[in-house]
């Protein structure tokens, strides 16, 4: 067997929460939270997702919204999780939820997540969809070319996205999220690499990934863009009702366009993925050694990566391999592995990191999330796993 330098396609996603990352394999998932005591608490759970095994979510175009609902649904539910870990008073907090729970019976958590997951979707559909168009619809008392009018709500809509990832970049909380975003895609790109997962190859494997969410948000823009451009009308309110009405056709669309990042390496690939890419290095930073800890332990929790390495790459770990120490080595199962370890043996971290940088381009990921959004695996079995696009 000839050494393999492309990723695999593993079927896990994720997502950073508070202090920790959650990873999705097919119907489980895992919170791995870095508690104050200095712990880490995992937890493992299953999410089908609205609908359960509903036939029509295999269905192309249509999955992708229904991917995408799920990935609101479960990130809400793994951040809420995460963040009781760190409420500052949780007396309080406890006797809220029990006042909450008392008056809304067993189904609290879920009418209160359906909510905010409503109310997300509502901020930013008006965000991103109402407000550039509102603000070209100004624009177009001075301008009367219907075109220029369509490309200036493109591009304002793009300048508002930007602004808004780089504006929370610069908060000090959110840049501990995307330590742990970065955590993440490193941890996945390691076993897609076909490296032992463990804190050495974790931190100097890249940390931007094709099917990331960020990329698949701003597939969301770009989608919009285009089909706004050709689809014209004079009413105001029927303008209006056409964006909204349309915001499930543009997720399809671009769901479409990540999954497919995911699992081809090809020119064209390459190019529509940059632009996700390059914004990955806002909504990810370089992690520690115990934030590649943490999400190391979210992923042995759903994934058997050992298994994965040994079906796609050809070897397997020697009987000395323990998570996490760097000593451990690999069996020569293909006649493959010892060049494989020798040559990332010469090469330094920084090396390494040059050249997995440049591999994260080429490939142009966490919707857990990302993202991606991105074959020797069936795609029918891909489909069934639930597949979670690498949070944001």
């Amino acid at each position: 067997m000839s050494k393999n330098k492309s990723a695999v396609y593993s079927g896990i996603g994720g997502q950073a929460v508070l202090e920790g990352v959650m990873m999705k394999n097919k119907d489980r998932y895992a919170v791995a939270v870095r508690k104050p005591d200095g712990g880490i608490d995992v937890q493992v759970e299953e999410y089908k997702g609205i609908g359960g095994d509903n036939g029509i979510k295999k269905v192309p175009f249509i999955r992708g919204v229904f991917a995408f609902i799920d990935s609101l649904a479960l990130g809400m539910r793994v951040t809420m999780h995460s963040a009781s870990f760190y409420e500052d008073d949780e007396e309080e907090q406890a006797e809220t939820e029990g006042r909450l729970a008392k008056a809304l019976g067993s189904k609290a958590d879920d009418i209160m997540m359906t909510l905010t997951v409503v109310l997300s979707v509502i901020i930013a559909v008006s965000l991103f969809m109402l407000l550039p168009f509102f603000v070209s619809d100004f624009l177009g008392k001075y301008i009367r070319n219907a075109s220029v009018i369509a490309i200036l709500e493109g591009v304002i809509r793009i300048a508002i996205f930007v602004a808004y990832i780089v504006a929370i970049s610069l908060m000090k909380d959110i840049r501990r999220l995307y330590m742990y975003h970065g955590a993440e895609h490193k941890c996945i790109n390691c076993i897609e690499k076909g490296r032992e997962l463990n804190v050495k190859n974790v931190m100097r494997s890249s940390r931007q990934h094709k099917r990331c969410g960020t990329s698949f948000l701003l597939f969301v823009v770009l989608v919009s863009v285009v089909v706004f451009f050709f689809i014209r009308v004079d009413n105001m309110a029927l303008k209006l009702l056409i964006r909204i009405a349309l915001v499930p056709v543009i997720a399809g669309i671009s769901y479409e366009i990540i999954r497919l990042a995911g699992r081809c390496d090809n020119i064209i690939v390459r190019i529509i993925s940059a632009p996700g890419m390059l914004m990955q290095r806002l909504t990810t930073k370089e992690p520690d050694a115990d934030m590649a800890e943490v999400a190391i332990a979210s992923v042995e929790a759903v994934f058997d990566w050992r298994a994965y390495l040994n079906e796609n790459f050809g070897y397997q770990l020697a009987a000395n391999a323990v998570n996490g120490d760097d000593s451990s080595s690999y069996e020569e199962g293909a006649g493959v592995n010892e060049d494989n370890v020798n040559a990332e043996s010469a090469e330094s971290v920084e090396e390494m990191e040059n050249v997995e940088s440049a591999e994260s381009v080429e490939e142009t990921g966490n919707i857990e999330g990302t993202e991606s959004i991105e074959e020797v695996k069936d795609f029918e079995s891909a489909d069934k796993s639930g597949e979670t696009v690498n949070g944001l």
